[in-house]
């Protein structure tokens, strides 16, 4: 029995990868993983230097893609982003729904301000991202969409209480996607990522008692770089993962299994 036929199950050259929230961080990184693997990165952010900065050092590595423009806040703004990028592209094959804030502070304190612009990017952002994209993939015949969880996806965060709620939610919806979205050949699967060294964590990794604390919580004792997330990330992009839908992975060291 020949059953891969010499496939090569994560193979995703000239695959169209559209990656919000892609100027800086996590997002920055997944566009090299997948431009470095042979995919069109659609790069789109709300920071439009940050992005072009991002879109410029793939294309300088050797990689393809283009840069967007994009408030995933503003419903008018997603489809215009999104409906540039299947003029340029044609079709769009992976969606990365990636772009996320935090904001620390105590639950008392929290504002309503507060609490809707991080609802607005972290899960209205993501619903309607992923929706705007799910038409499209519905036109084309299929696509794979990756929605970004989180630790707080699963625990509480001290002083994180948006934040968190927002997280729980994207598991969910991306639960909730995957049945609506199966039958018309779509996978919706969720990553939720551990303590990674980014911009926006920078602060925690920089304080040797945060950091402290932090590792003596990950069972591999360190924090995850870009890298780490290349391998879930190919996976749930490429034919290899054509089976499963409405999943989490979770990319944290270990820490929720301890």
């Amino acid at each position: 029995m020949n059953v891969l036929n010499g496939t090569n199950l994560f193979d995703v050259s000239g695959k169209i990868v559209f990656i919000t929230g892609s100027a800086t961080g996590l997002g920055e990184g997944y566009a090299h993983i997948f431009a470095e693997s042979g995919a069109v990165v659609a790069c789109a952010d709300i920071d439009r230097d940050g992005v072009e900065g991002t879109v410029n050092d793939v294309i300088k590595e050797g990689g393809k893609g283009k840069a967007y423009y994009i408030d995933v806040t503003d419903q008018e703004s997603i489809q215009a982003a999104v409906d540039a990028a299947v003029k340029d592209f044609g079709r769009i094959d992976v969606l990365v729904n990636n772009a996320g804030v935090e904001h620390i502070e105590p639950y008392v304190d929290v504002t309503p301000e507060h609490y809707d612009f991080i609802t607005g990017v972290n899960l209205k952002g993501v619903f309607f991202v992923g929706q705007a994209v799910a038409r499209q993939m519905k036109k084309q015949g299929g696509g794979k969409i990756i929605n970004i969880g989180s630790l707080g996806s699963y625990i509480g965060l001290a002083e994180s209480s948006v934040y968190c709620t927002t997280k729980g939610g994207v598991i969910q919806l991306s639960k909730t996607m995957s049945i609506e979205l199966g039958p018309d050949n779509i996978q919706v699967n969720c990553v939720a990522p551990g303590y990674f060294i980014t911009p926006m964590t920078q602060p925690f990794y920089d304080d040797p008692e945060h950091r402290a604390w932090i590792e003596s919580r990950i069972p591999l004792h360190i924090w995850g770089t870009v890298k780490d997330m290349a391998g879930p990330m190919l996976f749930l992009a490429s034919s290899a993962s054509d089976y499963i839908t409405g999943e989490t992975i979770k990319v944290d060291g270990g820490w929720l299994a301890s």
